[in-house]
């Protein structure tokens, strides 16, 4: 049976995407879960059906944007159109050299991760939400999103892109009822934490995609670790 409300959450892991998954699951949607292990999606969707959730893997590396645009393709036609894309796969290590150590190969893998991923990913699920009238796509990005750091120079540069891009598609689709916005955290997302714990942090994209307010939203304080 295909559903009425898909959200598709490309970078799904064990933190911030289980506990995504199992918010929104709460209210009622499937869930597409997008990564490369197709045995670790198959263990989530296999925890959250347990907990009552529809949820199903589709593996891809955000890196190859054919196979992304594939995987969301498949989503779209086992579980429904794809009303809500949260793009949020973490950033390799080998992103955040600095500046000096920073040539434009070692910006090849910061851009293919955060602008030709979130590209292709968008382009794949944005008909579907133009028919249905409806759609958000949620952007989730390190504190170097909105203050370029000199020892993380790719993710920097990168996310810089990124952000831009959300940017333009949030002024540009909002009159056809896409809402389109990007969650910055510092730090790392910690559980337990007040506000970057990962519930606490799904339950904030929960509000950005119901109230669908502004572009650029903040977990926390800029200079928090």
């Amino acid at each position: 049976m295909v559903g009425v409300n898909t959200v598709a959450i490309v970078g799904a892991g064990p933190g911030l995407g289980a506990a995504v998954a199992r918010r929104f699951g709460r209210e009622g949607y499937d869930v597409a879960l997008v990564a490369r292990d197709r045995a670790r999606l198959d263990a989530l969707a296999g925890e959250l059906a347990a907990d009552g959730i529809r949820a199903r893997g589709f593996p891809a590396d955000v890196r190859e944007p054919e196979r992304l645009a594939g995987a969301l393709a498949e989503a779209g036609r086992e579980l429904g159109t794809v009303e809500v894309l949260q793009y949020s796969p973490v950033p390799h290590r080998d992103f955040m050299l600095p500046v000096l150590e920073t040539g434009h190969r070692q910006l090849t893998g910061p851009i293919e991760f955060s602008v030709y991923g979130p590209v292709a990913a968008v382009r794949q699920v944005l008909p579907g939400m133009r028919e249905l009238g409806r759609g958000t796509i949620l952007l989730v990005n390190g504190g170097t999103a909105a203050v370029p750091h000199i020892e993380r120079a790719g993710t920097s540069i990168a996310f810089a892109a990124e952000s831009a891009y959300g940017h333009l598609l949030h002024e540009r689709l909002a009159p056809e009822g896409v809402h389109v916005a990007q969650l910055v955290v510092p730090g790392t997302i910690t559980p337990g934490h007040p506000r970057k714990d990962p519930a606490v942090l799904a339950e904030m994209l929960w509000g950005m995609h119901r109230e669908r307010r502004g572009f650029r939203h903040f977990a926390d304080d800029l200079d928090s670790r």
